[in-house]
């Protein structure tokens, strides 16, 4: 199915002009896989925000390439499923962030944590080595029309300003094909290299838990952790991979992390994954637990979203206004609303009524919106937060 909404790419094709022919045009496409006449043409570069200043380029596929990258994307899955291992859980049928999560919950809460790595692979899409990216899915896949797409997929290149830019390395972000090949390429360079050679040389236990390229490992020992992270930056090197220096850390974690550092006067570091501020905490009897808050970037994200969106659609009808913005908070809640959350999604709240009000009231100088007439108007309601998550 083809998502109608999805922008178009550099040839300025619609979903739904595509539609209206469909039959010819994947029949036309058809033909041409089979005289390996199948060209893929350049992705249109868009930079989207990411919430901290900075932008995350994106590469849109046309929607005919979409159509044939969608197809390989799904007889790749089907094929490399089964080799995936449990603690991956990006980009997978059936997986969540949520599921990751609560993995990693398990882990710190239940199981011997004592240490946890946390590492950021710097620009992952952008440096995915083309050579070694054929080399992992030729180990599953022997058929040569699907090599052959993968490999004019990753050097097809990237139209930014009218001119094609091709590069040797990296995999654009944005199309059917890149969430899987990125999936291939970790697993070969960190998941199988973890279960198959890392744990034979750890004497305590370890986990990994990885959402695409974001991931965290725990440790019950301290060398254990440290000699880790040295070979990960080997192994990373090795694959064309660089972890960001200044993003990868080992902490003191878990159960005992407060006691230990309370003898030095300090306090347990903390810890940001998917979305989420990890923290030792204690619950209502005093014991350990984890608690998990939403980050200041990811409110931050959501405030500045908003903002942009109200400045942009300042004259709309305030019912129309009150749909969207529900809309937006409702999917905030949905994501963040764990057990310790409440705190801060009432903050989300109360902020997001005060920047609407704000631009309510930008509307004309003699407005009479004050705070006693709109809490009282049908119409200015949002949903208030709720605990959706009992058990992550």
């Amino acid at each position: 199915m083809l998502n109608r909404k999805a922008a178009s790419g550099i040839d300025g094709e619609t979903a739904k002009k595509f539609e209206e022919q469909i039959v010819e045009r994947t029949q036309d496409i058809w033909k041409r896989l089979k005289r390996n006449q199948y060209k893929a043409p350049p992705v249109r570069r868009v930079d989207i925000p990411k919430g901290d200043g900075k932008t995350r380029p994106l590469g849109i596929p046309t929607v005919e390439d979409r159509l044939v990258q969608r197809a390989v994307a799904r007889i790749l899955e089907a094929i490399f499923e089964q080799d995936f291992l449990s603690f991956s859980y990006g980009f997978r049928p059936g997986r969540n962030p949520h599921q990751a999560l609560k993995e990693l919950r398990t882990c710190i809460v239940t199981r011997k944590v004592r240490h946890v790595s946390e590492a950021d692979i710097r620009g992952y899409f952008n440096h995915i080595n083309h050579d070694w990216m054929m080399k992992m899915v030729k180990h599953r896949v022997a058929d040569p029309v699907i090599l052959r797409l993968i490999g004019k997929w990753l050097r097809a290149g990237v139209m930014e300003n009218g001119v094609v830019r091709r590069n040797d390395e990296g995999s654009p972000q944005g199309g059917p094909i890149s969430p899987i090949l990125a999936n291939i390429y970790l697993h070969f360079v960190l998941d199988l290299w973890f279960e198959k050679r890392c744990k034979k040389w750890f004497q305590g236990e370890a986990y990994l838990i990885r959402f695409a390229d974001d991931f965290v490992v725990c440790f019950e020992y301290k060398r254990d952790a440290e000699g880790f992270q040295l070979l990960l930056e080997e192994r990373m090197k090795k694959f064309g991979l660089e972890l960001a220096r200044e993003k990868t850390r080992l902490i003191l974690f878990g159960r005992f992390a407060k006691e230990r550092k309370a003898q030095f006067g300090e306090r347990p570091e903390t810890f940001d994954f998917l979305g989420f501020k990890h923290v030792c905490g204690v619950d209502r009897k005093g014991k350990f637990a984890l608690v998990r808050i939403p980050t200041t970037k990811s409110c931050r994200k959501i405030l500045d979203r908003v903002h942009q969106w109200l400045k942009k659609h300042s004259r709309w009808k305030r019912r129309d206004q009150q749909k969207h913005l529900t809309t937006m908070l409702k999917g905030f809640y949905q994501y963040f609303s764990l057990y310790h959350c409440l705190p801060k999604l009432n903050y989300i709240f109360r902020e997001v009524q005060r920047q609407w009000i704000r631009s309510l009231r930008r509307r004309s100088q003699r407005h009479r919106l004050y705070w006693s007439y709109l809490t009282s108007r049908e119409w200015f309601k949002l949903p208030y937060p709720k605990l959706l998550h009992t058990n992550i």
